[in-house]
């Protein structure tokens, strides 16, 4: 019987203006190599770094979020090591002294967070040579990383779903793992006694799919390893997508090799002595919270799916956060039908056209919803306004009205129009009477047409059923 230790490292691109270090813009995806560089970040001799706040900002609010010690004082250090995506030979990183110590996300538990500099990226797809392209380096990274307490694949892949959804939540990051905005390298042993075994790193897995896998292969290949009587070695290795494996890429350096060292050109920073890097906006960012969205979310009345499915998506996650925040919705029962009608309805064609630019706003959509609920605007009409006005923005009401959208049929109207129906149509009548109920629904089809859609089909329904007896 074997147990599985896992602990998870993640690097994660910041959203910042500029890099870590230095001025140039913060956009390592820029199509044309090599334009977003400087002398600082290209390690010309005679330049100095300085410190980019806001990025220090983003990790301390990340740290608070998962409820983290924030440290008073912090200090940079240089990480010693020779590849050429490194172009200083070293990377400023953070080791004595991260930003963020402790804290938990999805029931796992964070040993540190600390704040780096990206490096160059490494391109291997020109023949024999290989290429730098150094708009990547200096883009401001945040690296976490947990306690080995995760035991399977699948833990490991849902702790790194939330995380991405947190990045996003707190809007620090896109995180998005095809761009490499969000990389996870997963530590991992096997052993068949209390104690630990031989630690393997499986470094840079670019999707959650990847995360899982490389991580179930690398529990049986070890496991396979033991039993086959040979010894395991402490390594780094790489995940091969398209064969499914593991393979070896170097052996795994300690603290030691990296030679850390505080930086010189680097002054310390005590964070007590900047407001912008004081924690006193926790409510502020508890409210991004995913877990706390579910909660409010579920006492709305929303069903689970609904709610992660608008917490996964960037923009259903804003807009519908915004409708909250006019406070025109006038009970639960309208939040949920706001929740229904901007997955269903306005979603699917804000992402079709990708333009928010005139999009339906959050005043108009619940003023829209509260029509429904009042039973002022049918189901029917108010998808149809939804189509009409989701990228021309305009009044909801104001259109209706115009249009003649609205419930204006009174009951004695409803009544009279129901029993002329039923008299132009006595064989349907006398259908649904011996049992076939689809004639029900000819009969509304044929109200709904007179009402140009305009009255509620249950309410015309009823008034069907109480006519024919």
């Amino acid at each position: 019987m074997y147990t599985t230790t896992i602990g998870l490292e993640v690097h994660a691109e910041l959203k910042t203006k500029s890099k870590m270090f230095c001025g140039c813009p913060n956009d390592p995806h820029a199509s044309v190599p090599n334009t977003n560089i400087c002398p600082v970040c290209l390690a010309h001799p005679g330049t100095l770094p300085v410190a980019n706040f806001e990025a220090v900002k983003n990790v301390i609010t990340f740290g608070v979020a998962v409820g983290g010690k924030v440290a008073t004082y912090s200090e940079f250090d240089r990480k010693n090591y020779f590849y050429p995506d490194i172009p200083k030979a070293y990377q400023i990183s953070q080791y004595a002294f991260p930003f963020i110590t402790g804290g938990e996300l999805s029931g796992i538990e964070l040993t540190r967070v600390h704040l780096e500099e990206d490096t160059a990226r490494s391109q291997h797809d020109k023949g024999d040579q290989s290429l730098v392209d150094f708009n990547r380096a200096g883009v401001p990274l945040m690296e976490l990383v947990t306690e080995p307490v995760i035991h399977d694949a699948k833990t490991a892949g849902n702790f790194a779903r939330e995380l991405q959804l947190m990045l996003r939540s707190l809007g620090i990051s896109d995180a998005n793992m095809e761009k490499g905005e969000m990389r996870v390298e997963a530590n991992i042993s096997v052993s068949s006694t209390d104690e630990l075994g031989t630690k393997v790193e499986v470094k840079n897995l670019n999707s959650f799919k990847s995360v899982e896998s490389a991580i179930e292969y690398e529990v049986q290949r070890q496991i396979s390893v033991i039993e086959s009587g040979q010894k395991l070695v402490q390594e780094t290795r790489g995940w091969d997508e398209v064969k499914g494996q593991t393979f070896s890429q170097r052996s795994k350096e300690t603290a030691k090799d990296y030679r850390y060292f505080p930086d010189p050109d680097l002054p310390k920073i005590n964070t007590a002595e900047y407001p912008a890097l004081q924690v006193s906006r926790q409510d502020e960012i508890f409210n991004k919270i995913p877990a706390k969205l579910r909660e409010e979310y579920a006492a709305f009345g929303i069903s689970e799916a609904t709610i992660e499915i608008i917490l996964q998506s960037q923009f259903l996650s804003r807009y519908f956060t915004q409708i909250l925040a006019t406070k025109l919705l006038n009970d639960n029962t309208a939040i949920v039908i706001a929740a229904n009608y901007l997955l269903t309805d306005l979603s699917p064609l804000v992402l079709a056209q990708s333009d928010e630019k005139n999009l339906f706003t959050p005043e108009h959509f619940a003023q829209l919803v509260n029509a429904v609920h009042s039973r002022k605007l049918t189901t029917r009409v108010a998808k149809d306004v939804i189509i009409a006005l989701a990228l021309a923005d305009a009044d909801p009401i104001a259109y209706a009205t115009e249009h003649g959208l609205m419930v204006t049929v009174s009951t004695d109207d409803l009544r009279g129009m129901v029993t002329k129906i039923i008299a132009d149509n006595e064989s349907v009548v006398t259908e649904y009477r011996a049992g076939k109920t689809a004639a029900l629904q000819f009969l509304l089809g044929q109200a709904m047409k007179q009402t140009r859609g305009a009255v509620d089909p249950k309410i015309i329904t009823e008034e069907f059923i109480k006519a024919i007896g």
